[in-house]
């Protein structure tokens, strides 16, 4: 029977349909190389970091049956229940993560203690949370916590103490699970000794890290099939092992087997958990990468290839032991049939640099987003992919992570000692997600705050005896993360303390410039040819270091812009919503406000057009200001600012009032002006150290020739081009910050040691802003705060 007129065929149907399956089994797939290769390896050394110290006298066939089932059950509860059905709900528009969550309450409460916002933040499309932007509700925990600074302190410590421990990740699973992979070796004929197997993996461990700034696209296309083929190899052997030494061992898939297990080992299997806990390590790998596939792909592949891999090799594990009780030692390895053993050997080898990688590049996503947020310094991020949004390298944290994994690795030399350390890691992290979802149930999901006290209760309780059983683990290597933790995040907290602290003197002493303005007389200001650009921090007002260049040297540009370079809590900010533009005074003085917002998950590509950018947003607002466009999206609090205007960003537009001609050469012909100003151009060469310049795209600006145009846009666009031709020159603070002398010790230690050293070896400003140098006027300026 033909369909009636006006309704769609089944194919057509059909057809988006079967192409979002396809798209969600591709990534799915793609997932398996990034997100689980960590957790993947664990069986590599769960069993052999349970059955040590006083267990050991408790290696029987219940003992194990009940070890198993601990393990079945934790997978069941925390990665499967926890994450892929609640966690993995949280998302912030796409993006996860601990900084996720932060942000999400953030912008649902007043939490943040981020500087410069601006109600124009909230009117950002990826600022609404889900579909509904109905208002939040009000209550007295929100109310609490909104109004006590302190209680806000608190929530950001956690969240970097949070950080921190992931961080930590970075360093103890490529030491765990290389030396883990390696110690295969130790049940070959050739036994090798303790101090060769710790030299191969010190080798393979640097190759690791010294490969890291190709970037992962380069081998990409590998880690999938690499871990697919892992966990294809685990599988069969565990179900192997399940049938040919103890099928019985699927009984323990009962709960009743972890009471006989306490019964039993009373005390001892307590401190045992601290090794069970590891069979979850990686899993808050699901939700922090969730930006780079989809909630319904990671869950795809956990709950129908990860999750049944695992249990069906930890029983194979199981049942292995049960009737080999001394393999206990290196169970895994011992548990592979002998003509399998090399091809398991190299694969598990793989596998676990796989999950290395996976970590190591997640670090670096988490520096990042706490640079964004203003908790870490200034640091050096290389984009390895034109192609693949979001993977980057940093190298001073690549070298930091090296010298620190080698430390642990030749330090300890036993997987146990490291997955001590490693447990404390992992499970404070998924501690700290329990809390955070708590407020995020309440104050973004807007349940009831007893559902929320029911989530907390249960997942707490069970990680809460997981986290007191590897605490007692600290003084055989679980002190290690806590040290790391607290030296990465005084380093943290002192830095945003610093920043902030810097920024409310910005505040405090910003100028009027009506008021300066009126002094133009007395101080005899002059106006040069040019175009200046004023960097601050500031988002309203004129920034103090303006005000003690012009009172030093009594002249500026033609054409002034005032510059923000911002954060916001949103993980990605659209180009067409990037710039924000409006005036910093009346029309003749030529002063302009450019406010570039970015999310603390978007890239600050150096193209080098940043500049034309600029130009062409100036002079789409001159025009919309001129029609009364009424795109105008905040009205300032200063009496002197005026409206500003969400204009596009975007590179290859065209503005209605100005015509853009592109030339792809460095050196210009004689007949088009260069932006630098001639003496520019003629010492140039001395600070260019003899590099060949590079290609980059030159642009030329010209006034369109309308006659219907206002005179005074006409003669506003004209100075606004003449700027631009004449040079463009770039103004920034060199600030150095110190404790007033009545601050307390704590404070002056905080600041003129933490911060200040902080400040002087991490990168300046102007090159995080890919400021050319050639063009930079720095002020020199002391605050105290």
């Amino acid at each position: 029977m033909e369909p009636e007129s006006g309704s769609s065929s089944p194919r057509s149907l059909s057809q988006p349909s079967w192409r979002n399956h396809c798209r969600n089994l591709m990534l799915a797939y793609q997932s398996f190389g990034v997100v689980y290769g960590d957790l993947s390896t664990s069986p590599l050394y769960v069993y052999s970091s349970t059955f040590i110290g006083k267990l050991q006298h408790h290696q029987n066939e219940e003992a194990i049956f009940g070890a198993f089932s601990l393990i079945f059950w934790t997978l069941t509860l925390i990665p499967l229940v926890k994450y892929v059905f609640i966690v993995l709900s949280a998302d912030d528009n796409g993006e996860g993560g601990p900084f996720a969550l932060y942000s999400l309450l953030c912008r649902h409460a007043k939490f943040s203690l981020l500087p410069n916002q601006q109600a124009a933040d909230e009117e950002l499309s990826m600022y609404k949370y889900g579909p509904s932007a109905q208002a939040a509700v009000s209550s007295p925990l929100k109310r609490l916590l909104e109004k006590h600074k302190k209680l806000r302190t608190g929530l950001l410590l956690v969240v970097l103490f949070g950080a921190c421990m992931v961080i930590g990740d970075g360093v103890f699973t490529p030491a765990i699970s290389v030396l883990s992979s390696v110690s295969g070796l130790q049940v070959t004929e050739r036994k090798l000794k303790e101090g060769e197997l710790v030299l191969l993996a010190c080798v393979i461990l640097v190759g690791l890290f010294t490969l890291q700034h190709y970037g992962t696209h380069r081998v990409a296309f590998l880690f999938a099939p690499i871990v697919i083929i892992w966990l294809i190899s685990i599988f069969g052997i565990g179900l192997y092992n399940t049938i040919h030494w103890n099928p019985k061992i699927w009984r323990a898939l009962s709960p009743y087997y972890i009471y006989k297990f306490f019964r039993e080992t009373g005390k001892d299997g307590w401190i045992s958990l601290g090794g069970i806990l590891l069979c979850i390590t990686g899993t808050e790998a699901m939700f922090a990468d969730l930006g780079h596939f989809n909630a319904l792909s990671i869950r795809l592949a956990f709950a129908f290839v990860i999750y049944p891999c695992l249990v069906v090799q930890y029983m194979g594990q199981a049942a292995f032991l049960t009737k080999n009780i001394s393999k206990i030692p290196v169970s895994f390895y011992d548990s592979i049939p002998a003509p399998l053993f090399w091809p398991v050997f190299v694969i598990a080898t793989l596998a676990a640099i796989v999950g290395s990688q996976a970590v190591i590049s997640a670090t670096f996503s988490i520096i990042k987003q706490c640079h964004a947020l203003g908790c870490f310094p200034r640091v050096k991020v290389v984009h390895t992919s034109r192609q693949i949004y979001g993977q980057i390298y940093i190298p001073e944290i690549n070298w930091i992570l090296m010298i620190l994994c080698l430390a642990v690795t030749v330090g300890f030399r036993d997987t146990t000692i490291i997955g001590n350390a490693y447990g404390i890691a992992c499970m404070t992290v998924m501690f700290i997600t329990t809390f955070i979802m708590m407020l995020i149930i309440i104050f973004v999901w807007q349940k009831s705050i007893l559902l929320a006290a029911m989530f907390l209760i249960i997942f707490a309780s069970i990680e809460g005896v997981y986290l007191s059983a590897a605490v007692t683990k600290v003084a055989q290597g679980g002190w290690v993360p806590l040290v790391l933790s607290c030296i990465f995040m005084v380093v943290m907290y002192v830095w945003h303390y610093g920043t902030r602290k810097k920024y409310e003197f910005d505040l405090n002493n910003k100028v009027s410039l009506r008021w300066l303005l009126s002094l133009g007389p007395s101080l005899q200001i002059v106006r040069v040819p040019g175009m200046g650009l004023i960097y601050s921090e500031l988002a309203t007002g004129v920034p103090p270091i303006f005000s003690h260049f012009i009172t030093n040297l009594p002249a500026f540009h033609t054409v002034l812009v005032f510059v923000c370079v911002k954060s916001v809590p949103v993980p990605h900010v659209s180009v067409e919503e990037r710039f924000l533009i409006g005036r910093a005074c009346p029309r003749p003085y030529r002063m302009y406000r450019c406010i570039v917002r970015y999310g603390y998950m978007d890239i600050q590509r150096d193209n080098g057009d940043f500049e034309n950018q600029l130009i062409q947003s100036i002079a789409e607002f001159i025009q919309m200001e001129a029609d009364n466009t009424p795109q105008f999206t905040s009205t300032e609090s200063s009496p002197v600012d005026g409206r500003m205007a969400v204009i596009s960003a975007r590179a290859d537009r065209q503005s209605t009032s100005l015509i853009v001609s592109e030339l792809e050469d460095y050196n210009l012909s004689p007949t088009i002006r260069s932006s630098r100003s001639p003496t520019l151009q003629r010492i140039s060469p001395m600070f260019e150290d003899g590099a060949p310049p590079r290609r980059r795209q030159q642009v030329r600006f010209q006034l369109q020739q309308n006659p219907s145009m206002n005179a005074l846009v006409r003669e506003e666009l004209t100075d606004l081009i003449q700027a631009k031709e004449a040079g463009v020159t770039y103004i920034m603070g060199h600030s150095y910050v110190k404790a007033r002398r009545s601050s307390s010790f704590l404070k002056k230690m905080a600041i003129d040691f933490g911060y200040s050293f902080l400040r002087k070896n991490c990168r300046g400003p102007a090159v995080a802003l890919n400021i050319p140098h050639i063009s930079l006027i720095e002020v020199g300026m002391i605050y105290y705060v």
